[in-house]
């Protein structure tokens, strides 16, 4: 489907056609592990990558294909996209193509814990090191740390717990100055909110686990490109690289710009992450991100509506010592979120109790009613927890430190709930702790 058309109609209609699906109206579950090969033709076309068609269901399937397709028309300038098992699969393998075993990663404390333990416990392992930017507010405390072989800066476009937002498009400036990429973890915003490669990212991410897919039913991650980065510039010998497997059929050696012109970035990681360490994603959680991706223009626009309204409410109560979202009275992100969030930034906001204690915190947390105590986001249902001994509890003390995370902060994700009643269930909490 051509772009020309709104995201309202793209998120229902891109990258499928029935006529090609026996004309069925809702993308059909592929549910099989191979694909009839008919022909040696057929068959050498697959192997040596000169049919995109599917093979192997660790590869490519149909389902999945559609909501590659789906995801790359929903970001406006996309060239590709790779779906996986877990918003984890999306963010390792990303960055473990930019790296390849080698330089360093550069990010901030604000990134979710799993992200954040894996620059320690995954990248360093294979050599990878990691710098981290205590105040990534000012744009240039991110050049301060490229080193010579820095090889990418990664960041989220709104943070969770405490929906920060950073300066994207002057670091990806930054990023480009020095001829490295930038990758944006987009999850909280999703598509519908931010598109960042309107200012300059190379690379986004997302756990579709979250908002993208919005119902709490699946795991799934993505890898979206826009196919611009120059990964030829000679910090990325990887990219130039001729694997014996990308052998053209005729003998010659390619490299995978010779088999992926279009889609360099995530056609390596089909040919190598997916395709060795195996993160694929299941017909079936293919199709419940694409049944969450039809609503998820109404679903957001809701859920930020009503997350705005919370903010208010918390800003009134007695209690409530301090409020982070954008939205907020003495926000500092407001002319950020005006820039790169004129629909609203997010549906994820944190608070702080007065009294906050731990016998108080565990009283409120058990308290409420409608909210769920929950460890995920982005889910159609209301949710609360305390971050810094769950979500980001792999974050050591310096870490919670520099991405404002206290033992007192109580994160909500805003569902499709009536907001009154979310409101009231607050009201009852508040008592409750008196």
């Amino acid at each position: 489907m051509s772009n020309q058309f709104s995201f309202d109609t793209l998120k229902l209609h891109a990258g499928y056609n029935p006529a090609e699906h026996n004309h069925a109206v809702s993308v059909p579950i592929y549910q099989t592990t191979a694909f009839t090969l008919d022909t040696v033709k057929r068959s050498d076309d697959l192997f040596y990558f000169d049919s995109a068609e599917a093979l192997y269901t660790r590869l490519s399937n149909p389902t999945t294909d559609v909501l590659d397709a789906r995801l790359t028309a929903l970001h406006p300038g996309a060239t590709g996209a790779v779906t996986l098992s877990s918003g984890m699969a999306a963010v390792t393998y990303s960055l473990l193509n930019v790296t390849a075993g080698k330089g360093r990663i550069l990010a901030t404390a604000r990134s979710y814990g799993g992200s954040f333990d894996s620059f320690e416990q995954i990248f360093g392992e294979t050599g990878v090191k990691y710098d981290i930017v205590e105040n990534p507010d000012d744009p240039a405390n991110f050049e301060a740390l490229v080193k010579e072989d820095t090889k990418v800066i990664y960041i989220e476009s709104i943070t969770n717990p405490n929906a920060t937002i950073l300066d994207i498009e002057a670091i990806a400036n930054i990023a480009h100055k020095h001829g490295i990429p930038l990758i944006v973890d987009n999850t909280v915003a999703t598509p519908y909110l931010l598109n960042p490669f309107d200012f300059g990212a190379d690379v986004v991410v997302y756990s579709a686990t979250k908002g993208l897919t919005g119902h709490g039913n699946v795991i799934a991650g993505a890898i979206v490109e826009n196919g611009k980065f120059n990964w030829k510039n000679g910090k990325f010998p990887q990219f130039n690289g001729q694997p014996h497997f990308l052998v053209s059929q005729q003998g010659v050696p390619r490299s995978f710009y010779d088999v992926f012109p279009d889609t360099p970035f995530t056609g390596r990681i089909r040919a190598i992450h997916l395709n060795y360490l195996g993160g694929a994603i299941a017909p079936f959680n293919s199709y419940l991100v694409l049944l969450g991706i039809e609503t998820l223009s109404e679903r957001l626009s809701k859920s930020v509506k009503s997350a705005e309204k919370i903010v208010e409410f918390l800003e009134t109560r007695p209690e409530v010592s301090w409020v982070n979202h954008p939205h907020a009275k003495n926000s500092k992100y407001k002319a950020l979120a005006a820039k790169y969030f004129p629909k609203g930034a997010g549906a994820i906001l944190s608070f702080g109790l007065k009294k906050n204690d731990r016998a108080t915190i565990i009283k409120f947390l058990e308290a409420v009613k409608v909210f769920s105590f929950q460890a995920n986001i982005g889910d159609a249902r209301s949710l609360i927890i305390n971050p810094s001994t769950t979500t980001h509890i792999e974050l050591p003390e310096r870490a919670q430190e520099l991405a404002d995370i206290h033992s007192e902060t109580i994160r909500l994700s805003i569902g499709l709930e009536d907001v009154n009643d979310l409101i009231a269930d607050l009201e009852q909490a508040f008592a409750a702790i008196q």
